[in-house]
């Protein structure tokens, strides 16, 4: 079976904030509803979704910075989970990079989500020796509230 993979449209939005919640994606310092406007306001960065039965259950976030490619909030609704959704989608997003001329794609995972480790390693990514440091620019978000919708399963996962 496969996905009817698409741009993120206007009606999409809560459908998408909605599967990042379900999926776990969601940090209390990160506002999802921010993250997309960004990405949207971006045309080096698209969102795209994965449609089943008029259902949105799969989406990627994916950006050029003119260096890289990046992934972030690539999630596969719980659900439908083993139906290859989550390869589908993620071979989008390196499609979309492809075609902007990205060389590489990166993303991050938690150091402890092993399973998403292994679905990564699956499809063809390694490991590289590097460190991710951080820095705020700006006075961090006060934490949102987490919302019952947010399941501790672990997810397709990146900040």
């Amino acid at each position: 079976m496969t996905l009817e993979i698409r741009a993120i449209r206007d009606q999409d939005i809560e459908d998408i904030v909605s599967l990042w919640h379900k999926c776990g994606l969601t940090r209390p310092w990160n506002n999802p509803h921010k993250d997309i406007d960004i990405a949207r306001e971006e045309p080096s960065s698209e969102i795209l979704v994965g449609i089943q039965n008029s259902d949105i259950v799969a989406s990627v976030m994916c950006g050029f910075d003119g260096h890289r490619g990046w992934l972030y909030y690539v999630a596969v609704d719980p659900g439908c989970r083993g139906k290859g959704f989550g390869r589908e989608i993620t071979i989008a997003a390196e499609n979309w990079l492809r075609d902007r001329g990205a060389p590489k794609v990166e993303l991050m995972i938690r150091d402890d989500n092993f399973t998403v480790r292994d679905f990564y390693h699956s499809a063809g990514y390694t490991v590289e020796p590097r460190i991710v440091m951080a820095k705020w620019l700006k006075e961090p978000p006060a934490p949102q509230k987490e919302t019952s919708q947010v399941t501790k399963t672990p997810a397709l996962e990146q900040e």
